[in-house]
């Protein structure tokens, strides 16, 4: 279901509020106020919008910054980055390749034994798929992530 699919009154029908300002005009969710920033199942976190792979729980980790954090994504190359010179900072955007989607940010002051990268992303981008439910759903390949 990829988002060249869906038009934009169909993703303000099927996307919350908040979900749609963040996905499509790269809006930001207040901080310690998503469903996954304190949430640590085991499973992947896919794009609400194209349900493209984007992340694993095994790259999850508390970075206390109020987001969901992650050291690497599932496959860098879902993800697209492009600089963002927004509220007067420089940072890296991160957006889902498939849907286009805002996801959130990319920081270098992530673990460093873990690569040194922090992607700081917002819940309200994310579905998560839990892992006893990941063949049902359709992502089976992914389990081999948590072996």
């Amino acid at each position: 279901m990829s988002k060249q699919n869906k038009s934009t009154e169909d993703l303000k029908q099927t996307l919350t509020r908040e979900e749609f300002a963040v996905t499509q005009h790269g809006a930001t969710e207040p901080a310690f106020t998503g469903k996954y920033d304190d949430f640590y199942d085991q499973g992947i976190y896919v794009d609400i919008v194209s349900g493209e792979a984007l992340f694993s729980s095994t790259d999850k980790y508390d970075a206390g910054c109020g987001w969901p954090s992650f050291t690497k994504p599932i496959n860098e190359q879902n993800l697209t980055q492009k600089t963002d010179q927004s509220f007067g900072m420089l940072r890296t955007e991160v957006q889902s390749k498939e849907a286009q989607s805002h996801l959130g940010h990319v920081f270098d002051d992530g673990p460093i034994q873990e690569g040194g990268l922090r992607y700081c992303i917002n819940s309200a981008a994310l579905k998560f798929i839990p892992y006893d439910k990941l063949e049902d759903a359709g992502y089976g390949k992914y389990k081999q992530l948590f072996k």
